[in-house]
């Protein structure tokens, strides 16, 4: 005869009330400033380097705050928030910091004199973004019934899609408004870029502030307690209950590994060199202080705006396509999509037709932030949810390191210097993420 489980594991694993729609959609709302401020970060970095005098080479080396942050950042705040008893909760006090931090980075980036100061500045961002992330993923885990997994994670996917749509489409919305696209302040960062950095500010912190105000946490029992309180504690605890989760790492989570390394890898080339890629393909320059290169900086938003509109509405439509053919298939179909897509943009050289290859892209983007979170949430034990969800988060940030230390090395000898072949090695490994999905084989803990 099998021993009974441990209380605190018993009630952690009881069957949790079902959410509405709405509150669904509330508890997830703060997503969308997180998203909003990685929006920007997509579509303005490179730009603000490039204004700043950034070499095409090494823009990499720069966008490393991101990666290395993760890497640092994820796990550490994941196993601290599963560990954490206040009277406002667990992850809460982790969302407010990391939404005030964020929103103080935001406010300083567009002013940067110097381009060190702005890399130094995507760090402290970074960091904030981090910091509220994670908790963030283990807090829907922790409200939502695992038969309502595939819904939150996909809503927070939608989040992921609104705000970025946001964020891209902002620098346009502010030109349609009247404002001059080509005023530029002493350091050439157009004033509607400035601009759009302030309204992600107030974006930042005032979803965040609307999810604790409509979504409290689900209390702990003073059984919870006393087993949290049991526990070691101090960083040496910390670092030890993250290796040891690395020990005890499910296999689903380790054979998502080799899926995340090639897809995180094609987006951060994505990210990095479609705006330079543009340049040249539809504006024919590659001179930062030309017309044509902030023309294209607008038409990156444009079109990053559109696919994230689409991955907004494809996070719903995804949910009863999941729920049909599972998350493997739907992931795979729609890397394979974005990859064929991808492969076709520099053939391209009329705006409009950009847009056509961005549905396949909206399609992946929502995947990316859904579906292989629906495949780990099932196999991880639930008192461990922060801690593995921040470790599969290096998941993400591994890749662009290696990106960031690799791309630089062959850019100019095997890509020809030439940022069209970047977008072109991006679409090729998002097919190759969708065959390494077939790996993966979903194992479910006795826990859920």
């Amino acid at each position: 005869m099998n021993a009974p489980a441990p209380a605190h594991t018993m009630l952690h694993t009881a069957r949790k009330p079902r959410l509405s729609f709405w509150q669904i959609i509330n508890m997830n709302f703060g997503f969308f400033g997180i998203q909003f401020s990685f929006g920007l970060q997509q579509s303005s970095m490179s730009p603000i380097y490039a204004y700043l005098g950034a070499d095409e080479a090494s823009l990499p080396y720069l966008w490393l705050a991101g990666p290395v942050t993760g890497l640092l950042v994820q796990p550490l705040i994941g196993a601290m928030s599963d560990r954490t008893v206040t009277r406002w909760g667990r992850r809460t006090p982790y969302f407010l910091i990391g939404a005030i931090l964020c929103s103080l980075g935001l406010l300083a980036m567009p002013f940067s004199p110097t381009l060190w100061m702005a890399a130094g500045l995507l760090w402290i961002l970074d960091a904030a973004n981090n910091v509220t992330m994670e908790p963030y993923r283990a807090f829907v885990s922790d409200k939502l019934d695992a038969s309502q997994h595939s819904t939150g994670f996909l809503t927070q996917s939608a989040f992921t899609g609104l705000g970025q749509t946001l964020a891209y489409l902002t620098p346009s919305i502010l030109v349609l408004l009247g404002m001059n696209s080509n005023a530029v302040n002493s350091h050439h960062i157009p004033h509607i870029v400035i601009a759009a950095f302030v309204i992600g500010a107030v974006f930042s912190i005032a979803s965040i502030l609307w999810t604790l105000k409509t979504s409290p946490e689900i209390p702990l029992t003073a059984e919870q307690i006393a087993h949290i309180q049991k526990q070691a504690t101090g960083w040496r605890a910390t670092l030890a209950e993250i290796a040891l989760a690395f020990k005890e790492m499910p296999p689903t989570m380790r054979q998502l590994a080799l899926v995340k390394l090639f897809q995180w890898y094609a987006m951060f080339c994505y990210w990095q060199y479609i705006m330079l890629s543009l340049g040249r393909t539809i504006f024919h320059t590659s001179d930062p202080g030309s017309a044509g290169f902030r023309e294209a900086g607008l038409l990156n938003g444009q079109i990053g705006a559109f696919y994230n509109f689409i991955a907004f509405i494809a996070a719903f439509a995804l949910v009863p396509y999941t729920r049909r053919f599972g998350p493997k298939i739907s992931h795979a179909t729609c890397l394979t999509l974005a990859g064929l897509c991808m492969l076709g943009i520099p053939s391209i050289h009329t705006p409009a037709l950009l847009f056509i290859p961005m549905v396949g892209i909206g399609l992946a983007w929502a995947s990316i932030m859904g579906n292989p979170y629906i495949m780990l949430a099932g196999s991880i034990p639930p008192e461990r949810t922060g801690v593995y969800m921040g470790i599969f988060n290096m998941f993400i940030v591994i890749p662009m390191i290696i990106q960031i230390f690799t791309l630089p090395l062959y850019y100019h000898a095997w890509l020809g210097g030439n940022p069209e072949n970047v977008i072109r090695l991006a679409g090729g490994l998002l097919i190759c993420a969708a065959l390494a999905v077939g790996l993966v084989r979903i194992h479910k803990t006795n826990n859920t």
